[in-house]
């Protein structure tokens, strides 16, 4: 007879506390080359629609931090967001964000995938730890998010009983973002001379989220069909002040 041992799984002791002023944050190098443009855009958009407000905090490849078991880990999500922070002084610089200790929990963060192994699905529970892991079951972000550009391919997973349950799509092909109240999917097309695959924002309406870019041509072509007009009825626009 085989004595059959079951190892024993402990949870971990979980703490938010003050980085130390000297302690070093890691500094890797962006996986994906596409991550900055792709944060970037994202961000840009919220901005654009008035989304963005003073209490929130908003980032990309910026560490949050927890301490596990007395010691101190960070990961830096792709992007990330949290609705509402303490501020910090005019002369200070955020150097990293520490849920619950600096202000609310994270409730969204994305990763855009990369062939790294043990990366961003993985569920290694010890040291170093998963990032599925880490915003599972340490942070447990209510809201995950892992994109593959090149394939491409959008995943949603949502906390659901402790654990991330992979989110069906609408018709659209989109997700519902809950914590931002916005639709989340994939848009083939042009930003700053790169024709990539990227993640856009859409309202419940369905309407499109635009660029900061889209934006203004939008208004120079409402201020050119206007000083047409004004010209058909023989108004010279740029003699108006």
């Amino acid at each position: 007879m085989v004595l059959q041992i079951h190892p024993i799984h402990k949870e971990p002791t979980i703490t938010w506390e003050a980085l130390p002023a000297d302690f070093i944050l890691p500094d890797d190098p962006v996986e994906n080359i596409q991550q900055p443009t792709l944060a970037a855009a994202l961000t840009d958009a919220l901005g654009t629609a008035g989304c963005i407000q003073p209490q929130m905090l908003i980032g990309s490849n910026f560490g949050l931090v927890a301490t596990v078991n007395k010691k101190i880990v960070v990961k830096a999500p792709d992007w990330f967001y949290i609705p509402q922070v303490q501020p910090v002084g005019a002369d200070v610089i955020r150097r990293s964000y520490t849920p619950n200790l600096e202000g609310a929990p994270v409730t969204v963060v994305m990763e855009f995938l990369s062939d790294i192994e043990g990366g961003e699905l993985s569920v290694r529970s010890t040291p170093p730890y998963g990032k599925l892991y880490f915003y599972e079951k340490i942070l447990q972000v209510p809201t995950y998010v892992t994109y593959d550009p090149y394939e491409p391919s959008l995943e949603v997973r949502c906390l659901q009983n402790g654990l991330y349950t992979l989110q069906p799509a609408d018709a659209n092909g989109r997700f519902w973002i809950p914590e931002l109240e916005l639709f989340l999917g994939i848009w083939q097309g042009e930003r700053l001379c790169q024709t990539m695959n990227w993640l856009r924002w859409w309202d419940r309406e369905g309407n499109l989220l635009l660029w900061s870019s889209e934006q203004a041509e939008q208004e120079r072509q409402r201020a050119e069909k206007l000083a047409a007009k004004l010209r058909e009825l023989g108004v010279d626009p740029d003699a108006i002040a």
